[in-house]
């Protein structure tokens, strides 16, 4: 099972100590993450304002110093169309990247997904598949770079516990329908965040976790950090 660290997101800083808007900050942070259990990160490079950014130099700064905190771990950034208000200027801003992340993550309900993954794919990044909604899922069916991307994510909004179920099987065997052989990560946001990780676990799939997803442990205190969040989750991966 691969377990993903999320280490920053869109969050506001201030909503944790372990959150900034430093590269180096949260560079170290995705070392303790990498170092209590997780294979991969995942991470929002931010301006000088400490918003997310697709600018070159910004992701290229940001990717440097996540490198150099996690040797041989794959990275990955954001595309999310937050970080720009168009999708011509998604990929204008992915064009001038001198950087290049392992993968990125591509939302496919937003407006561009398949000319932003077609880019991606064409320079070489792994593309996951962000798949928020059913809407999303029939854009990818009809994509016709659905069978090069990396992974689908299945990403869970915050919701009730008791819906958590429900919401993923749904998605999950639309993404199956489409392509049985693609792999899914199966993750979710605050109080969905947990449930998403444990029904995750009971059907194999990949997951993540971390600072972007949620700040609080499953016993509801809140983590003292990303590492925190990851030794939690890879304790509640049966060892087999």
């Amino acid at each position: 099972m691969l377990i993903q660290a999320c280490v920053n997101g869109a969050q506001d800083a201030a909503a944790h100590r372990r959150l900034s808007t430093d590269e180096h900050h949260m560079a170290i942070e995705a070392a303790r993450a990498v170092a209590a259990g997780a294979a991969a990160i995942h991470v929002h490079p931010k301006d000088a304002a400490g918003r997310d950014s697709l600018d070159g130099a910004d992701v290229a700064r940001w990717l440097t110093a996540v490198r150099a905190a996690c040797p041989g771990i794959p990275i990955g950034v954001t595309t999310g169309a937050w970080a720009a208000p168009d999708a011509e200027s998604r990929t204008a801003a992915l064009a001038e990247w001198t950087e290049l992340p392992d993968f990125a993550s591509v939302n496919w309900h937003e407006d561009g997904a398949d000319e932003v993954a077609a880019l991606l794919l064409s320079r070489g990044v792994g593309v996951e598949a962000g798949i928020w909604n059913v809407e999303g899922a029939d854009a990818w069916s009809r994509s016709a770079v659905r069978g090069d991307c990396l992974r689908v994510l299945v990403e869970l909004p915050d919701m009730d516990v008791a819906m958590v179920r429900n919401a993923a099987e749904d998605l999950i065997a639309r993404i199956t329908r489409i392509d049985q052989r693609m792999p899914i990560l199966l993750h979710g946001e605050e109080r969905s965040a947990w449930a998403a990780f444990d029904l995750a676990v009971e059907r194999g799939l990949d997951s993540r976790i971390g600072l972007e997803d949620c700040l609080a442990l499953p016993d509801g205190g809140i983590a003292s950090g990303n590492a925190a969040l990851v030794r939690a989750a890879v304790e509640r991966v049966p060892v087999r």
